[in-house]
C-alpha cells in the first residue's frame, strides 16, 4: 500500500512526504523477493526515498547534455572498433602484449555500448523499468568498468612477469595470457551480477545509495575499495618494472655487451620502454578520468539520503569517466608508431598508397612521424643495427623500406 501511495504521489506531483513515512525495515518473504524484481513500484519508491524525483530529469526527455553524451558514446564505439580491427588484421600485433591491449580496447568498446544503453534508458524511462532491467542497465556499466580496471592489472602482471623472468611469452606460455584475459572478464562479471543475486537494498531503504538507489551502500563501498586496491597494485607493479628496466639499462652501459649486440639490446630496451610508457599513460588517464566518480561514490557510501546535494549531479561525473574510453585509442595512435601506421593504413589506404602498392610521398610523413622521444631514439638505434652472418656485415633495413620496397627501387 505504501508503494502504491508513493507512485500515486509521483503521478500528480513530485512527492514531498518525509523520509520517515517510507518503509525502511521490511523483511519480505522469498516469494515477495522475486515479485519485487518485476514490480515497477519499487523503482519509484527507491528514487523517491533518495530525493532524486525532486529533480526535473525524470519529467522531461533527453536533455542536451544527454545527447552530447550519446555522441561521445558513438565515437567511443567507432574508435575502439578501429583499433580492434587494426590489431586483428595486422600479424605484427599478434603478440601477448597486444592481445591484452586488445582486451582493454574491447572493454572500452563495450563500455561505450553500455553507456549508450544507460543514457537511453535513463530519465523518464527509468521509472518504466522493472528492478531486474534496472540491475541489467547498471550492471553492464559496472562489468565493463571492472573489466577495464582488471585488464590494466593483467597488463601490469604480464609486464612484470616478463621483466622478472626475462622471457617473453611463447608457445604454451600464451596460455597464461589467455588465463589473464579470461580471469579478468570472469571477475568483472561476478562483481557486476552481485546486486541482482541479492546484494542490494530492496526492502531496506536506509541502506540505499543515492547515486544508484537500488544498490546497497556496502556494495558501492566494496566496489570502490576493490578498484582502488587494483589501481594501487598496478602502480606498485609498474614502479618495480621501471626499476628493473633502469637497472638493466645501467648494466648495459657499464659493460658486458659490445658492438652490434649492445646496440641490439639498446634498441629492444627502447622499444620496450616505448610500449611501457604507452600503457603507463593509459593508466594515468584512467585514474584522472575515474577518480572524481570514485570519490563521489565514496561520499555516497557514508552520506545519509537527501543530505548531500552533490550526489544528484552524478551524471556529470560519469560523463568525465566516459572520456577515458574515448581517449585510449587516441593515446595508442599518438604514442605507438606501429599502431599509428596500422590505423592510418586501415582508415585511408588510398590516401597513402597507390594502386600498385607504392607509398605516396604525401603519406610518408604520417607513417614515419613520431610523437615520442623514445620512438625517435629507437629508430636511430635501429638504423645503426647490423647483422653479422657468415662473416658478412648486412645493414638492417628501415621499417618503411621493408614494408614498402617498391618505393625505394632504383
Amino acid at each position: 500500500m505504501e508503494m502504491e501511495a508513493s507512485r500515486a504521489a509521483y503521478t500528480g506531483a513530485f512527492p514531498t512526504e518525509s523520509i520517515d513515512s517510507l518503509p525502511t525495515n521490511t523483511s519480505p518473504s522469498l516469494l515477495q523477493f522475486f515479485w519485487d524484481y518485476q514490480n515497477n513500484d519499487v523503482i519509484v519508491t527507491h528514487y523517491n526515498y533518495t530525493g532524486k524525483l525532486q529533480t526535473d530529469r525524470y519529467r522531461e526527455g533527453l536533455k542536451p547534455e544527454a545527447i552530447a553524451f550519446l555522441v561521445v558514446c558513438l565515437l567511443i564505439i567507432l574508435e575502439n572498433a578501429v583499433v580492434l580491427i587494426a590489431i586483428w588484421t595486422n600479424k605484427k600485433f599478434h603478440l601477448p602484449m597486444y592481445y591484452l591491449l586488445g582486451n582493454l580496447t574491447l572493454s572500452d568498446l563495450l563500455a561505450g555500448v553500455t553507456y549508450m544503453a544507460n543514457i537511453i534508458m535513463s530519465g523518464p524511462n527509468t521509472l518504466r523499468l522493472t528492478p531486474i532491467l534496472w540491475f541489467l542497465r547498471e550492471g553492464g556499466v559496472f562489468i565493463t568498468l571492472a573489466a577495464s580496471v582488471i585488464s590494466l592489472l593483467a597488463i601490469a602482471i604480464e609486464r612484470h612477469v616478463t621483466m622478472v623472468t626475462m622471457k617473453p611469452y611463447h608457445g604454451a606460455k600464451k596460455g597464461r595470457m589467455l588465463a589473464l584475459i579470461g580471469g579478468s572478464w570472469a571477475l568483472a562479471g561476478l562483481l557486476g551480477v552481485l546486486p541482482v543475486l541479492g546484494w542490494n537494498c530492496m526492502g531496506r531503504l536506509d541502506r540505499c545509495s543515492t547515486v544508484l538507489p537500488l544498490y546497497a551502500k556496502s556494495y558501492i563501498l566494496c566496489c570502490v575499495s576493490v578498484f582502488s586496491g587494483v589501481l594501487l597494485a598496478i602502480v606498485v607493479l609498474y614502479a618495480r618494472v621501471f626499476r628493473i628496466v633502469r637497472t638493466n639499462t645501467q648494466r648495459q652501459r657499464l659493460g658486458g655487451a659490445k658492438g652490434s649486440l649492445r646496440k641490439g639490446l639498446a634498441r629492444k630496451s627502447q622499444k620496450y620502454m616505448a610500449l611501457l610508457k604507452t600503457v603507463t599513460i593509459v593508466l594515468g588517464v584512467f585514474i584522472v578520468c575515474w577518480l572524481p566518480l570514485f570519490l563521489l561514490l565514496g561520499i555516497d557510501s557514508f552520506c545519509p539520503a537527501r543530505r548531500c546535494r552533490l550526489l544528484l549531479k552524478a551524471d556529470y561525473f560519469l560523463g568525465v569517466a566516459m572520456v577515458n574510453s574515448l581517449l585510449n585509442p587516441i593515446i595508442y595512435t599518438l604514442t605507438s608508431k606501429d599502431m599509428r601506421r596500422a590505423i592510418l593504413k586501415l582508415l585511408c589506404r588510398p590516401c597513402l598508397m597507390t594502386k600498385d602498392g607504392q607509398v605516396k610521398r604525401m603519406g610518408l610523413p604520417f607513417l614515419e612521424c613520431s610523437f615520442s622521444k623514445t620512438e625517435v631514439t629507437s629508430k636511430k638505434l635501429e638504423g645503426l643495427e647490423t647483422t653479422i652472418s657468415s662473416g658478412n656485415i648486412i645493414m638492417a633495413q628501415s621499417p618503411i623500406k621493408t614494408l614498402y620496397p617498391k618505393l625505394f627501387k632504383v
